[in-house]
């Protein structure tokens, strides 16, 4: 039986941070800003950034290796006995912040914490957020995150699509984030080898799905109108990755580099006093169709 290890890990986190900057980087035909830091407790973090691209307005692709004598609350917080023991970590985040609002925003994110040398878990996922959806889009969403999990169980994907439903929830507008995707965290139920294969799964996927619908999208003409909607749009994800998120709380509370952390954040977002959409509207079809949960490849295919 393979042991839990940081090394196998992280070596894949970083071969895949590549692997996506260079497909996006060919996308928009811009690079990415690359730096790499090293913390006092022996951790390291390569972030990567593009700004202002052709087609990117903001893309961040970061890689962190963390290593501390207490785990912060924010990581412990569905196993709360864990909290203030020594951990080693190791993450990818990825955040797409597209400027066609015809394109939607994408992220994902995959981590890996050894506790106490003693005690490990997984956790991630990849979830959309459109602003102007297209049912082909979230279809292929869909089926690719529904093939990234069925070598692991016939219904793995349901129960993670659920997961991924209940997690990007705005409750205080009572509001999902997006159309969702697959979420999943402290995930050790099985072995460390089945387990890492699972992740590797997962974030060999995140391409295949995000891809196809940049390169449908990145070109359709668009107006301020459609602009403003995907600006007010953005607030949302701000509100939540302020307010809800979890990888944000540990992040401040880990004391990694704010730069880093907040890396996520729109680059640019509004919000409009009791706006409400136009009956009939497109920006109506986005409330009234699709930011409710769904079976969406049954509903869909």
């Amino acid at each position: 039986m393979v042991e839990p290890n940081v090394t196998d890990v992280k070596k894949y986190f970083i071969d895949l941070q590549s692997n996506i900057c260079d497909e996006l980087g060919a996308i928009d035909g811009k690079d990415f800003v690359i730096e790499e830091l090293n913390t006092l407790t022996g951790g390291s973090s390569k972030p990567r950034v593009l700004e202002d691209g052709e087609y990117l307005e903001k893309a961040a692709v970061n890689f962190t290796h963390s290593i501390g004598s207490s785990l912060p609350k924010a990581a412990s917080a569905r196993n709360p006995g864990l909290q203030g023991k020594s951990f080693e970590a190791v993450a990818i985040s990825v955040i797409v912040h597209p400027k066609n609002p015809y394109v939607p925003t994408f992220h994902a994110n995959l981590r890996f914490f050894l506790v106490d040398k003693d005690y490990w878990h997984f956790g991630g996922g990849f979830d959309l957020t459109p602003y102007y959806p297209f049912p082909d889009d979230v279809l292929h969403w869909h089926c690719t995150a529904a093939k990234a999990c069925l070598p692991f169980g016939p219904d793995l994907y349901s129960k993670l699509k659920t997961w991924c439903d209940d997690y990007f929830y705005l409750q205080h507008r009572e509001e999902p984030r997006g159309v969702g995707g697959i979420f999943f965290d402290d995930w050790h139920k099985t072995s460390f080898e089945s387990s890492f294969a699972f992740v590797r799964s997962v974030g060999d996927h995140v391409l295949p799905a995000y891809l196809p619908i940049i390169q449908r999208r990145k070109d359709l003409p668009f107006g301020s109108k459609e602009e403003e909607f995907m600006l007010y749009r953005r607030g949302r994800y701000a509100e939540f990755n302020l307010a809800i998120d979890r990888g944000t709380k540990y992040g401040l509370q880990s004391g990694r580099r704010i730069e880093s952390v907040l890396a996520s954040m729109p680059p640019r977002a509004i919000w409009k006093y009791d706006w409400k959409p136009q009956s009939g509207s497109a920006e109506a079809r986005l409330y009234e169709d699709y930011l409710r949960p769904r079976d969406w490849i049954a509903e869909l295919t």
